[in-house]
């Protein structure tokens, strides 16, 4: 049966990996350097992270209020974030007249503003930018959640072929052998590392689409509509009914981003509590010091601490009443169900975070791995190929092969994108290819 399939898979394998080199590598480099985003901005940075200790700290809304009038233009405090350290400054997140989202460094001794940032133009919020959609919007967004797909495919594929015909022939298959020379050692230098890597390939794959805007978005309905999302107990009083979600509202956590958010209540006669009330209770909860306040975008609206910390276990969402200043909602990691931990964990081991160095050293040796596999792949493709032809099997129907279809049609199911792009891969296949003799021809149908 594997001889049969053999050329058919052989051949969907080199189109899939010619089509997804470019993108692949993209997302191997930009991935490999975003692991390291929070040493990288500490060294760009430095001069606004770091003060010095000089005694007390200066009430949050002296700083708040010195950062806003600072920013020229400036029209709305957005977020406050208190340092998690004595010598680390405040950062206080600004709206301008012209809607562009800045960040403003405060010594809390001193009230000087040691820097201000437009948030678009940071280093590493272009390089997320470029990881995550290529830059290119929803589009973007959609066409790396394709390429994730298909790299899925691809992976199974590879491994597919990989697998050794002879328990004889495993040495080959699990290491490379130098001393050969030609396709074999071309094949170990592609195939070999491939293996050895596969496991932590699919993990970051199926990890970091969890961001994407449709398959991961998805999966955060399907999590909640099953009930593994949200406990009642993390709600003072009984879960609301709001169309308005936490991340309509805040950065927050991927298993909070769904959290319905309560409103709170503006002819309840009370004024809006301040941010050192806030900055007070938040203290009063125990939450990891990294944590941010989101300000209230209405009369209705909530103050929300979110933390996005190293580890999962210490993620929290917090909902504070702007006028009451009690807590409506507290959502931590000891709340979520066993789905919603699995995927915070996920995300924090695919940010590097999660086991510190350590993580940060594998995700660099699987990103440098799936380069390598797109490098040999593409070299040894080209260095086959004959003239004239783009050196595939010869093309067999996949309606020959019930069991292959059945896989395929089950992928582009779970993977909704897949089979769109399998329906327009028919499509082009039957009213562009084959009416053409010269793409026949090339394509050696």
């Amino acid at each position: 049966m594997k001889k049969q399939l053999q050329p058919l898979i052989w051949r969907w394998h080199l189109f899939a990996g010619l089509i997804l080199a470019p993108f692949l590598i993209i997302i191997a480099v930009t991935g490999a350097i975003y692991l390291f985003r929070a040493d990288i901005e500490e060294y760009i940075y430095k001069d606004y992270y770091y003060v010095e200790a000089e005694g007390e700290q200066l009430p949050p809304s002296d700083l708040a209020f010195t950062a806003l009038n600072t920013v020229t233009g400036g029209e709305d405090i957005t977020r406050y974030r208190p340092g998690e350290s004595d010598t680390r400054s405040v950062e206080v997140g600004i709206t301008d007249e012209d809607g562009e989202s800045l960040t403003a460094f405060v010594n809390p001794y001193t009230r000087e503003v040691l820097g201000i940032i437009n948030d678009s133009t940071r280093p590493m919020e272009i390089l997320a930018a470029l990881h995550s959609e290529l830059l290119a919007g929803t589009f973007g967004d959609r066409i790396v959640e394709l390429v994730a797909c298909w790299t899925i495919i691809m992976l199974i594929s590879g491994l597919f072929l990989w697998f050794p015909k002879a328990t004889e022939k495993i040495k080959g298959a699990v290491t490379i052998r130098f001393n050969k020379r030609g396709r074999i050692r071309q094949r170990d230098f592609h195939a070999v590392p491939a293996f050895w890597i596969s496991g932590g390939l699919l993990f970051f794959l199926l990890s970091g689409m969890l961001w994407t805007g449709f398959w991961g978005n998805g999966v955060q309905q399907l999590t909640t509509a099953s009930g593994a999302g949200y406990p009642p107990s993390i709600w003072v009083g009984p879960a609301p009914e709001s169309t308005t979600v936490a991340e309509d509202v805040a950065d927050v956590s991927w298993a909070a981003e769904q959290m319905p958010v309560a409103d709170s209540d503006p002819s309840s006669g009370f004024r809006q509590i301040t941010i050192d009330e806030v900055v007070k209770m938040a203290e009063q909860t125990g939450v990891h010091p990294s944590y941010d306040i989101f300000y209230p975008a209405s009369p209705e609206g909530v103050f929300t601490l979110s933390v996005f910390p190293p580890k999962a276990q210490d993620e929290a969402t917090i909902h504070i009443d702007q006028y009451t200043g009690s807590v409506i909602a507290d959502y931590r990691y000891d709340n979520y169900g066993p789905l919603g931990k699995i995927m915070a964990l996920a995300i924090t081991i695919h940010k590097g975070l999660e086991f510190g160095l350590i993580n940060q050293i594998i995700g660099v040796i699987i990103c440098i791995g799936l380069i390598g596999m797109v490098i040999t792949g593409v070299y040894m493709w080209y260095k086959r190929k004959p003239e004239g032809s783009v050196g595939a099997p010869k093309a067999k129907s996949i309606f020959e092969y019930k069991g292959l279809l059945a896989v395929m049609i089950g992928f582009g199911i779970i993977f909704p994108l897949v089979g769109l792009s399998l329906i327009i891969l028919f499509l082009t296949d039957r009213l562009i290819i084959r009416k053409n003799k010269t793409l026949r021809r090339w394509l050696n149908y």
